[in-house]
């Protein structure tokens, strides 16, 4: 089996471009989780790239019998470290194909009656690990899909996928749309948009869930404009004690998320 002991290899230049986001189509996935869920998610893959530390586990021996010999290359511990995305690797690097992505997939969700019959629209939000936590919760309610626009983060960077714990690899999501776009776009599939905003009126307790919705949030530091506010059919509250004024953006998505979950589970 090849071992890679330079810097200078191409196949270590090659995981470095992908690292980066230079190769649009493909993913830099690491950590033994997270390559578990390429396996389960049956993305092709091109490289796997590992230590002799992490071959000699239990769970290390289970991937060599999972993966195609020829994209394995064992690496060397110090070059292994400088190729990683995180301070403590576990020592598993995998290179797959990126899922597709598109409007279309969100679509045939809606027509589903397994889905959660609502979309969320992250607007700006540039923090991946923020990005990540919100299609991790939107895996586990079961959205119809997650739209990204314009100079958000990547979905698919190291850090949002492994906050997203995998959820990015399965989800139905259309990314880098512009804002007038996804709201133009709700209204032609009749989705109501909501947004959350500390002048409103209506709690998201009184949200009826169970109708068809766009689910937007604005960035973490300036929120919606109010020329974007005003695309907006309803906005809601999410009522708090002692004074606070906001919630982490992850953590508010995860409240209402879990609500429209529990209206449409009735």
């Amino acid at each position: 089996m090849l071992k890679i002991t330079s810097r200078d290899n191409q196949r270590l230049k090659f995981a470095r471009r992908v690292r980066d986001g230079d190769i649009k189509n493909l993913i830099f996935v690491e950590g033994a989780r997270l390559a578990e869920e390429v396996l389960r998610s049956n993305l092709k893959i091109s490289d796997v790239l590992y230590t002799e530390s992490f071959a000699s586990t239990e769970r290390g021996r289970a991937f060599s019998q999972q993966f195609q010999k020829s994209n394995f290359a064992e690496v060397s511990p110090n070059i292994f470290d400088s190729l990683a995305d995180t301070k403590t690797s576990q020592g598993i690097i995998v290179i797959c194909e990126k899922p597709e992505i598109g409007k279309q997939f969100i679509e045939a969700n809606l027509l589903s009656k397994k889905k959660l019959p609502l979309v969320i629209a992250l607007h700006r939000i540039n923090n991946p690990a923020n990005l990540g936590a919100i299609l991790r919760t939107a895996e586990a309610v079961n959205v119809s899909g997650v739209i990204t626009t314009k100079n958000s983060a990547d979905a698919f960077s190291p850090k949002a996928l492994r906050g997203a714990m995998g959820a990015s690899l399965r989800l139905a999501l259309w990314t880098d749309v512009d804002f007038h776009e996804a709201a133009e776009w709700a209204k032609q599939k009749n989705l109501i948009s909501v947004c959350a905003d500390v002048k409103a009126m209506k709690s998201y307790l009184e949200i009826d869930w169970k109708m068809p919705r766009l689910l937007v949030f604005g960035s973490e530091a300036h929120g919606l404009s109010a020329e974007e506010t005003e695309k907006i059919d309803e906005n809601l509250l999410i009522p708090m004690d002692n004074g606070v004024e906001s919630l982490n953006l992850a953590v508010s998505c995860g409240v209402i998320l879990f609500e429209a979950k529990r209206q449409t589970s009735k």
